[in-house]
């Protein structure tokens, strides 16, 4: 008989002891070590026939000058806002890893993608969590009348591995890498050695025969994927999948993308028959009805503007320390934009309350709509509505001044399309070219917060 170890491992950061902790010593995280048993055999070598790269004739390194250009033919998703969030399609031979909470809808999403792409490419779908009548089930309800789609319900890595091998499909996708299991190693399925031994496996197979894949992970109960940071590591590109799962929209985000920006973002709404694309996302971001308290901004995700309603409700505290609550917003730029506001105009806000929202659930990060809350903040305030018809965007510094933002013409014919009248923009010599061509949208530019409230709220 071979000779066992044990290993201890967190589940969370990957670190490995030799001893049981409490806490990690790596990543200071409690209870999250485990105990695992280590076999000695060498999975590699397990999988030598076949699987071993050939040895070349000549040397492996090339000058890089010498290297030939190769054009990238991306694979269409089928659908354009996931298309969007990958760079525009999936490259050939690249690892994608999705993640969401549960129920969000993660396999609909990419059952979809599949029975789309399964029109023109070879596509095998992986089921590791369900069986194959389950997944059957809900390809029913998307309402697809006929696919060349290749379904296969296995846990097995090494049955896995031999009909990616022998199909070669174009793209594969595998739901979920948590879910799969290698018999020889040690520890359960979801575990730190499987996910990450069954993830460089698969990435082996995908870069040695161009086979792009798709990997669907879990997610921790604070949101964060599931499993060991290595895994975050060998995929090319990791995107999220957000949205409360009882409200209909579902927001697709970038955290890492080697052949596209990370910071794009795809909004899908769903319905019975599945998720389908909001192609302008503005309306589900935006209310009819004007209100003190509300403001109108223009955040960009990526190459996307979307319009926004920030919402703010100042009320006079009963508590010793106020309240500050953010949804949406950080609260810390919260806390900064409420200071700059006590400061230079003389509002006594420390005691209020102070609850800001932004509409829709939407995760808002940029500096440009610092402007947009402080004017919302301050209308709820004084009671008074913005004009209809507003929007605004600037940051606003610690000094009250109204700092330039990024990508102003974009934000600008995006509320000249959805019919916005007044814009209230940082004031920028440099940007006088840029605005003269908005004839429908009265631009005003303003250097001080004082300014733009004066234009906002003014009587």
């Amino acid at each position: 008989m071979t000779r066992t170890s044990t290993i201890y491992i967190c589940q969370n950061c990957g670190a490995e002891t030799k001893q049981f902790f409490g806490r990690c010593t790596s990543c200071g995280e409690w209870n999250s070590i485990v105990e695992e048993v280590i076999s000695p055999l060498d999975f590699k070598a397990r999988r030598k026939n076949g699987h071993r790269s050939k040895v070349l004739e000549e040397n492996r390194s090339q000058p890089i000058s010498t290297l030939k250009n190769q054009p990238i033919e991306r694979i269409s998703t089928g659908y354009k806002e996931l298309d969007r969030v990958l760079g525009g399609g999936i490259v050939p031979g690249s690892l994608v890893l999705i993640g969401g909470d549960p129920g969000i809808g993660k396999s609909t999403l990419l059952l979809q993608s599949a029975t789309e792409m399964a029109l023109y490419k070879s596509i095998l779908y992986i089921t590791a969590e369900e069986s194959s009548n389950q997944v059957q089930l809900r390809w029913n309800r998307l309402e697809k009348k006929e696919s060349k789609l290749h379904l296969l319900a296995e846990t097995d890595l090494e049955l896995i591995l031999e009909e990616i091998e022998s199909f070669k499909p174009s793209v594969a996708i595998i739901d979920s890498i948590q879910a799969l299991h290698e018999k020889t190693l040690g520890g359960t399925p979801g575990s730190v050695t499987q996910v990450r031994e069954c993830s460089a496996a698969l990435q082996r197979l995908a870069k040695s025969q161009n086979i792009a894949l798709i990997l669907v992970g879990h997610v921790t109960k604070d949101g964060i994927l599931a499993g060991p940071k290595v895994l975050e590591h060998l995929v090319d590109a990791v995107l999220t999948f957000e949205g409360d799962r009882f409200a209909s929209h579902r927001i697709l985000r970038t955290i890492k993308n080697r052949f596209g920006a990370t910071n794009e973002l795809g909004v899908f709404e769903m319905q019975g028959n599945g998720l389908n694309e909001v192609s302008n996302p503005s309306k589900l971001f935006l209310s009819s009805e004007n209100a003190s308290g509300v403001a109108t901004i223009v955040a960009c995700e990526g190459t996307r503007p979307i319009a926004i309603d920030v919402q703010a409700l100042i009320n006079k505290s009963s508590y010793p320390s106020p309240r500050r609550t953010a949804t949406g917003i950080e609260s810390n730029r919260l806390h900064q934009i409420l200071a700059v506001i006590e400061k230079h105009m003389n509002l006594s806000l420390f005691r209020f309350d102070c609850y800001l929202a932004v509409a829709g659930g939407l995760e808002v990060e940029e500096p440009a709509a610092d402007l947009g809350i402080a004017t919302a903040i301050i209308s709820s305030y004084k009671k008074k509505m913005v004009p209809k018809g507003t929007v605004i965007i600037g940051e606003i510094g610690l000094g009250g001044q109204i700092r330039s933002v990024g990508q102003i013409q974009l934000r600008l014919r995006e509320a000249e399309r959805l019919g916005f009248k007044t814009a209230i923009i940082p004031k920028n010599i440099n940007q006088k070219s840029e605005i003269a061509i908005y004839n429908k949208i009265n631009v005003k530019e303003v250097s001080n917060i004082n300014q733009a409230i004066e234009i906002c709220l003014s009587d």
